[in-house]
């Protein structure tokens, strides 16, 4: 703390120069009143410290409720090479859902398709004329990073113009509030117009993870697909499968300009989290461990954060005032648990809205809403509702109500 020197009122010689050194000391950016000052506040010893990550851009993104726990770099835009086959898959799935397409489907292989096998390193040599179902389509593309399998799905659910769906791909982007990210290429080609930064990718293959089928390709270590006439054997790029038992799945990355990059999520006791690691690099610049650094990032997950119920279901959350009645209310409960992943340094907030409370309500009538936030974030929600019914008040409630109010 510094000193406080009052020079005002009677000042006595014999104080004088005590009162002199301490202005000296307080001037001097040396002195002793220097070195008082107040120190920068520890890291709290009970809170993992974020792993050390030789890379251009990282996130770790719980998978559940989309929360980032941390990273560097993560709103940058970046290459991000074949990871974008993430987000190819996506609107595929969506055509699926939406029924525009079926994973039944039968592509024929044109000869764009083609060309990209003997033109980029990742393919699985799809041959013009062959047929594939979509389903396939998806396991080549997403299990080896097959760009050759990429470039076919575009062109089927393009209705033959690969541009036709890579604006779908944009517009997906879009509607998931990606600001970040934009795509010019199916299969991630290094062009100034394709990237995505560390928290969009994150989203991204979190979106993708909801979709079981989605989940089950990515999360083979080996597949087989079959064309019209042949069976091809396929192994995943992502080896985090074969090496760290909680892993997964998600998507590779690799090329001139996004250097290697990884989307992998991982799951153990209940938790589930994706960590992206865009461009790894070691400390003397060369190319990094990209999953090395992936797996530092997700065991930070694991130990770092613990999966709590942040809203409980038929806890009370707030109490609404009955009207024309004093001093009487009704709890309003929640319908729904929210799990969130939290520290001991997690600032957790809860809001509650109300409507205006109507004259009278039945048990179990929704009448507001309960959201959780941690460090700002909204992590999720719960409808409220009454823990009990009211009837409208009586004539006789309404005019001591009233008179109570004159005297108030």
């Amino acid at each position: 703390m510094r000193q406080r020197v009052n020079l005002v009122g009677p000042v006595w010689s014999s104080m004088a120069p005590a009162l002199l050194l301490a202005l000296v000391l307080l001037l001097t950016p040396n002195g002793a009143a220097a070195q008082e000052e107040e120190a920068p506040a520890e890291a709290d010893p009970t809170v993992l410290a974020p792993p050390e990550v030789e890379a251009r851009a990282w996130a770790l993104v719980d998978r559940e409720t989309g929360l980032f726990l941390a990273g560097e770099n993560p709103d940058e835009g970046l290459p991000v090479a074949s990871m974008t086959k993430v987000m190819t898959a996506l609107v595929a799935l969506r055509e699926v859902e939406a029924g525009a397409a079926s994973f039944d489907d039968e592509v024929t292989i044109s000869e764009n398709a083609e060309s990209y096998v003997g033109l980029v390193y990742s393919n699985v040599g799809l041959i013009s004329g062959e047929t594939v179902t979509l389903r396939d389509l998806l396991v080549a593309t997403l299990v080896p990073s097959g760009t050759d399998a990429a470039y076919a799905l575009a062109e089927h659910l393009g209705d033959g113009s690969v541009e036709a769906f890579v604006a779908r791909m944009n517009e997906e982007a879009q509607a998931l509030g990606l600001e970040n990210s934009r795509f010019e290429s199916p299969a991630g080609l290094d062009t100034p117009q394709n990237f995505a930064s560390a928290r969009d990718m994150a989203e991204i293959s979190r979106e993708a993870m909801a979709y079981p089928e989605f989940a089950e390709i990515v999360g083979q270590a080996e597949a087989t697909i079959e064309t019209n006439n042949r069976e091809i054997e396929i192994f995943n790029t992502n080896t985090l499968l074969n090496t760290y038992e909680p892993a997964t799945g998600i998507k590779t990355g690799t090329s001139p300009e996004s250097g290697p990059s990884l989307s992998a999520s991982a799951e153990s006791d209940g938790e589930s989290y994706i960590a992206v690691v865009l461009d790894a690099a070691s400390e003397d610049g060369t190319p990094g461990d990209r999953f090395e650094d992936a797996q530092a990032i997700l065991e930070h997950g694991f130990g770092r954060y613990d999966r709590e119920a942040l809203i409980a279901r038929d806890e009370p959350y707030e109490k609404l005032p009955l009207p024309y009645r004093r001093d009487e209310s009704v709890d309003l409960v929640a319908t729904e648990d929210v799990f969130g992943p939290v520290d001991a340094a997690s600032e957790v907030e809860r809001r509650v809205t109300t409507p205006e409370p109507p004259p009278s309500a039945r048990a179990g009538q929704e009448l507001g809403e309960v959201e959780v936030l941690i460090g700002g974030q909204s992590v999720g929600r719960s409808p409220l509702v009454t823990r009990q019914g009211y009837e409208e008040a009586s004539l006789w409630q309404r005019v001591t109500h009233a008179v109570g109010g004159l005297f108030q």
